[in-house]
């Protein structure tokens, strides 16, 4: 398959599994050679009707330079004149070529509107690994017929499988109000977050939990509780913190979060209560965790750098972070229920609003600027892309947010790709 025909149906892939009617595509395939028996039926095992047309869009990329014509004939030919044209008519136009980028002048404001004066536009300081991984196409390459990339990229065990409906537990720990002793604020425009996510989760086909304003030992008593559930007949799980955070010593996942008593508990303690050991009913299942909390307490203004759009000023609301100091707390990083110190990780992924030891910003009005773009993502790029990619698309976001500056990040043990279950 020729390059632009190939970028063609990546640009298209989002319309094609909303819309691809799949069954009566596979007698025109197998007959025009486009693909065999075995693949047909295999793609016919990837799952629902979009998952099959997902699965169609990937492997069609895989195959010669006959086979997109002789897919566009097959959609006409099937009635799906729409995408036919939308590819026929895009394979017309030529490539898209870079174009040369110069520096966009902005005004920065604060948050009730004050003008500071123009700036160039500023991307968070550890922003370099992320813009190289958008860079990178996030759809599949080609590979030649038969060979080892491609029977990886059709191999089922590269793709975890969501079957259960739901396809398991989701547990949302919402603080908002802290104590006065804790000498924690309040948490405004965090309900936001959390109804939007709590939404989100539930069209994924979630199980969804809201706890609100937990003490550290509560917080704790929550996550035991989901640990020890039975998770034999559910294929994965999900853990959403929201919370004033820190940054701390770690071994593997760096940070913490605040109870509402502004007691600690490490993010290493929160994701060891889900491993084999402690939860066995989840061994081999995706184990994913998102904190909204800040890292630290560092302030990133960020670089600057050449700039084809303006950045994403924040709204009139009050910006608000997550933040407090640096801390050290003996004795609560290793506790008989749930040691600091993990065994080799699988399986498990922690997304991060903030890169460690910066702050994460919070808008009092329409909550977090994570969590806003988060929502936004899964709501349109669910159906088609995997968990990473998809992340990969926050951080690009997020990072063109505002005066100060933050970046999302992640910490990836998960051994396959990971696809929400959509409708």
């Amino acid at each position: 398959m020729e390059e632009a025909q190939r970028l063609l149906l990546q640009r298209s892939r989002l319309r094609l599994v909303r819309e691809l009617q799949v069954a009566p595509l596979w007698d025109l395939l197998l007959h025009k050679g486009v693909f065999t028996q075995d693949m047909i039926e295999e793609i016919q095992r990837a799952g629902t009707r979009r998952d099959q047309a997902r699965q169609l869009v990937t492997d069609l990329q895989t195959r010669g330079r006959h086979a997109f014509p002789a897919f566009v004939s097959s959609l006409r030919e099937t009635g799906q004149n729409d995408l036919a044209t939308l590819l026929s008519e895009g394979d017309k136009f030529p490539q898209l070529r870079p174009v040369d980028l110069k520096p966009v002048e902005i005004g920065l404001r604060g948050g009730k509107g004050d003008t500071y004066g123009k700036a160039h536009e500023y991307l968070p300081t550890p922003i370099q690994a992320v813009t190289e991984r958008c860079q990178v196409s996030t759809c599949p390459s080609a590979a030649a017929p038969g060979s080892a990339a491609e029977k990886s990229r059709r191999n089922s065990d590269m793709v975890y499988v969501l079957k259960a409906n739901p396809c398991g537990y989701c547990l949302i720990i919402n603080n908002v109000r802290f104590t006065e002793e804790s000498d924690l604020s309040s948490r405004e425009g965090s309900n936001v977050d959390c109804e939007k996510l709590e939404k989100r989760f539930k069209s994924l086909h979630f199980d969804v939990l809201v706890q609100r304003d937990l003490k550290a030992q509560e917080i704790a008593r929550e996550l035991q509780h989901l640990a020890r559930r039975d998770h034999s007949a559910l294929d994965c799980c999900l853990v959403v913190i929201l919370s004033h955070g820190y940054q701390a010593s770690h071994i593997q996942f760096p940070g913490g979060i605040y109870g509402t008593d502004g007691k600690l508990i490490p993010v290493e303690k929160i994701v060891n209560f889900f491993n084999g050991s402690h939860c066995p009913s989840l061994r081999g299942k995706p184990k994913l965790f998102f904190i909204q909390a800040c890292g630290g307490e560092q302030k990133d203004r960020g670089f600057e750098v050449d700039s084809d759009s303006p950045v994403n000023q924040p709204r009139g609301g009050s910006v608000e972070s997550d933040a407090t100091p640096f801390q050290i707390q003996p004795g609560n990083l290793d506790e008989p229920d749930a040691v600091a110190s993990l065994p080799t990780p699988s399986d498990i992924f922690v997304s991060y609003s903030t890169f460690p030891g910066f702050v994460s910003w919070r808008d009092t009005q329409t909550g977090s600027w994570y969590v806003e773009t988060l929502d936004s993502v899964l709501e349109q790029y669910a159906p088609t892309e995997d968990l990473l990619c998809m992340l990969v698309r926050v951080a690009h976001a997020v990072s063109a947010k505002g005066k100060y500056k933050q970046m999302p990040g992640t910490f990836n043990f998960l051994r396959k790709q990971f696809f929400f279950m959509s409708d």
